[in-house]
């Protein structure tokens, strides 16, 4: 590959601007990318991503934009960090102007409305080859990333050799990367951790207690690794970071806003006041449809995503939902 000359990052949200921020920290000239002018305007002259990141201060040598055709002239590495539903809308835009010696990674964690696809799937559907193109996933809330606090994620590729580049670009001295080429099960552990973390709300909003919380996250897990490995994906990239990792981290801590929406629901908001509540996007309740029915496509049995289904397409009571899930007769727990 040539010699990198710009990194673009496309999402001035949290965890747009969080990787923006790594990389320009590890020395590469960046430049973070948003559609709304004057959110860019406030951050090129405050250096604060006041919206989603108050108080935490941006590298210096960070740079902002809201022109996108300057993003896509000028850059050799584009990082995609918007949310999972406009992926494909992005891609296809990003398409006149990806050539070989350009590199694409995606953040974004997801499965496509009414597809089910994954990301990369995506992407073979409109580049036609996942050749230099990557996605970084792994238990790694924005705000920590910004404040230099250790994290550690995995970086997956097709390619090794691409794998171990991309993951050198992301190195800092506070964030790990390891890379892997099992796509499928770093996408498949960030698309579906969501749907847990709202269960893990829900159960601890209605003060179910840590035995409860353990057991979801335990079976969640179990229901995890029966779908990714139907899919193709490793069992270990499942037992991985941005497998179990990213699932321990978003249901047990109040930085998820996935958790933070079940708790919502349990204290009797509805699913708009939720919402609301948040103020970001819930990835969860997407990816709780498209779960669902990737699981009855494959046959797949995941009693716990199809009782989040129900809580929020079918209004089923919460209660009623974690009583479904407790009545259901004894099995092996290798099932």
């Amino acid at each position: 590959m040539t010699m990198i000359k710009q990194f673009s990052v496309l999402g001035a949200g949290s965890w747009g601007t969080a990787l923006a921020a790594l990389l320009a920290n590890n020395g590469h000239p960046t430049l973070l990318w948003g559609r709304d002018k004057s959110q860019i305007k406030a951050m090129q002259d405050s250096h604060e991503n006041k919206r989603y990141l108050p108080g935490l201060m941006l590298p210096a040598a960070l740079n902002f934009t809201s022109d996108l055709n300057h993003v896509l002239a000028h850059s050799e590495v584009i990082v995609l960090a918007t949310p999972s539903h406009s992926f494909r809308s992005f891609i296809q835009q990003l398409k006149p102007w990806v050539g070989k010696d350009h590199s694409l990674i995606w953040a974004c964690k997801g499965l496509e409305k009414n597809t089910t696809k994954l990301c990369h799937q995506v992407v073979i559907d409109e580049l036609g080859s996942l050749d230099n193109v990557g996605v970084i996933s792994g238990p790694s809330f924005a705000k920590e990333v910004v404040q230099g606090l250790p994290t550690a994620v995995a970086v997956a590729a097709e390619n090794e050799e691409y794998a171990n580049l991309a993951a050198s670009w992301f190195q800092g001295d506070n964030f790990r990367t390891y890379a892997n080429t099992d796509i499928i099960g770093v996408e498949i552990g960030g698309a579906l951790k969501n749907v847990f973390a709202i269960a893990a709300g829900i159960s601890d909003g209605l003060n179910f207690g840590a035995n409860a919380r353990a057991a979801l996250i335990t079976r969640g897990l179990a229901e995890l690794i029966r779908l990714g490995t139907q899919l193709g994906a490793r069992k270990e990239t499942l037992m991985g970071l941005s497998g179990i990792g990213d699932l321990i981290l978003t249901c047990t801590d109040d930085l998820s806003r996935n958790r933070r929406f079940g708790l919502a629901l349990a204290k009797g908001l509805t699913i708009k006041q939720a919402m609301a509540e948040i103020g970001q996007a819930v990835e969860g309740i997407s990816s709780s449809v498209e779960a669902h029915n990737l699981a009855n496509r494959e046959q797949v049995d995941m009693p716990i995503v199809n009782e989040v289904f129900a809580i929020l397409n079918a209004d089923k009571n919460p209660v009623d939902a974690v009583r479904s899930l407790l009545a259901r007769a004894p099995t092996s727990e290798m099932l």
